[in-house]
């Protein structure tokens, strides 16, 4: 629980039985998280197992996909905040406290990977991958003219509940750019929002995306697709959030 309000961390699982259940022992260490749910999205042989081995709550979302996995997340979590995390080691859990340091006053808090100092030796984070995600982050910045952005595909993200289920009910995408997806939806609900830097580790195991050059370019590509045709069919001013005043403005509401 954070400062009255309880925390429910989602794991999206796919590949990433070796690690899982570090990482889900890891955010219950942290005494801040109140529930971790995992959405099995078709997962390795084993991995229900390393789950079932914990306190952590297992639901299944049969659709393959990065989006279909979050929406199920955001539908099945009972908390008052909701994390995305990713069970592949590649976060600290410790690095929660930062999102939650600026969840009484954004609808959304948005970890970034791209800071220098934070990427550890060994993560899969080569010029490509860093310079791409900061470039379309720049973009959407850009063309949306919004809060500084500069990591488009950070899964470690944090929303208060009542924007995590307007977006759920909003997203079209289940493959791997969903994470764009989620961007621009909260970028035009109007909602609060502020980017802050999270380590950046080495996974454990391969990624089935990002550790290949020609599907990471290709994710890219289809991210900047996304974006042009968001920007085509939202509106030119995007409504800017009321000044805060108390959680009430936080629900991630259109105004």
């Amino acid at each position: 629980m954070w400062r009255g309000q309880t925390v429910s961390v989602v794991l999206m699982t796919y590949a990433e039985r070796a690690s899982i259940r570090r990482v889900i022992e890891g955010f219950f260490d942290t005494g801040l998280v109140d529930e971790v749910l995992v959405v099995d999205n078709n997962a390795e042989a084993g991995t229900i197992a390393e789950v079932e081995s914990t306190d952590a709550r297992l639901v299944s979302e049969p659709r393959q996909g990065y989006g279909h996995a979050i929406r199920r997340g955001f539908d099945e979590a009972s908390a008052d905040l909701i994390v995305l995390a990713e069970p592949d080691g590649t976060f600290l859990p410790e690095d929660l406290i930062k999102l939650l340091a600026y969840s009484a006053e954004c609808g959304a808090v948005f970890g970034t990977r791209t800071t220098r100092e934070l990427i550890w030796r060994g993560a899969n984070m080569g010029w490509f991958l860093k310079w791409g995600n900061w470039a379309v982050a720049k973009l959407i910045e850009a063309i949306f003219n919004t809060s500084h952005l500069s990591d488009v595909g950070c899964t470690y993200r944090l929303f208060q509940r009542p924007l995590a289920h307007e977006l759920a009910r909003s997203m079209r995408v289940g493959g791997s750019h969903a994470g764009a997806e989620l961007l621009l939806l909260t970028i035009v609900s109007g909602a609060r929002f502020v980017e802050v830097p999270v380590n950046y580790l080495p996974r454990v195991g391969a990624s089935s995306v990002t550790g290949h050059p020609i599907k990471a370019f290709r994710l890219g590509m289809r991210m900047i697709l996304l974006i042009l045709a968001f920007r085509l069919r939202a509106p030119r001013q995007r409504p800017r959030p009321e000044a805060f005043e108390s959680t009430e403005h936080l629900s991630g509401a259109r105004r």
